[in-house]
């Protein structure tokens, strides 16, 4: 056989090939690309400075009406002021920074990932539907680089759109804490790596059967709220309801997102918490990754 027909026995042939396809699919589409950079935007300039919960601790927010029996105006703006001095004191006791935005935005970046990875299972979909997937099967590509290509892609654009939200935050006042270095950036994206991996696996695992886009869109509506406010991304969980508490450490949402909180925004660093949650995060990422692999064996076909 000549050297020009050689096939690659490489496991992971054609994994770089399929998984540049995907991105040629979202940054030479000009819309979807734009979309893209304009949404992290708008949730981070509307819902955070719409929770402003910091204003709640200032000296407005104590008028005479308030209590009862009403305070005179001298003895609300003391009262107001005396608040004013505790402000601090009681952000960083309750979120761990002194700055909501700071808070919000480091859950954005992980509910953003979230919502980049659910579009991997509907990806699996219209390949079907379109055809692509019966060309790309009839190769000597493996199956479970073909899963793992849709995981890539959705893995690197989930990252690039983080960074975005990273760098948008700071015009609106983020603020890093005290123990970060640039060396914790690293961890950050490591830690957002390792969940995207997950995320993506389990939503390409729920839908690699379907044939319906109905199906995916399902999924996805059924799953973004529950991980997303049932996580820490926008309260801190040892202030939910007890019931909900369960819910949140079950999370993988919520290890992530602490992890990158104390890398990000925690004054100090504690570190046998951030080795567990790298560990969580990266348990379930090896988890749900074998579990696509497996399904991928046994259920990707014509």
């Amino acid at each position: 056989m000549s050297e020009a027909n050689h096939v690659s026995e490489s496991k992971v042939h054609g994994l770089w090939a399929l998984t540049n396809r995907e991105l040629k699919k979202w940054y030479k589409a000009p819309v979807v690309f734009t979309l893209t950079l304009i949404q992290p935007v708008l949730w981070l300039g509307l819902l955070g400075n719409a929770l402003n919960i910091s204003s709640l601790f200032s000296a407005g927010s104590f008028t005479p009406p308030v209590l009862t029996p009403p305070l005179t105006q001298t003895q609300a703006i003391q009262l107001g002021q005396y608040f004013q001095g505790l402000q601090n004191q009681i952000m960083g006791s309750t979120f761990g920074t002194t700055s909501y935005i700071s808070f919000m935005a480091v859950g954005m970046m992980a509910f953003t990932a979230l919502f980049t990875t659910m579009f991997s299972g509907m990806s699996v979909v219209w390949d079907r539907r379109l055809g692509f997937l019966n060309k790309v099967l009839s190769t000597p590509v493996s199956r479970a680089v073909i899963i793992l290509a849709k995981v890539l892609s959705a893995t690197l654009r989930s990252m690039f759109q983080a960074a975005i939200i990273l760098l948008i935050a700071i015009p609106f006042g983020f603020a890093v804490g005290a123990s970060f270095t640039p060396l914790n950036i690293l961890g950050v994206f490591a830690m957002l790596f390792l969940v995207c991996i997950g995320l993506s696996s389990m939503f390409i695992a729920i839908n690699i059967r379907s044939t319906r886009i109905e199906t995916p869109m399902a999924v996805m509506n059924l799953l973004n709220l529950p991980l997303t406010f049932a996580s820490s991304a926008f309260f801190p969980i040892d202030k939910m309801p007890t019931w909900l508490q369960a819910v949140a450490n079950a999370n993988p949402m919520s290890y992530t997102i602490d992890g990158m909180r104390q890398l990000l925004i925690f004054n100090s660093i504690n570190y046998t918490q951030l080795a567990m949650d790298f560990a969580f995060v990266g348990i379930f990422a090896a988890i749900l990754t074998t579990i696509g692999i497996v399904l991928s064996w046994r259920f990707l076909n014509k």
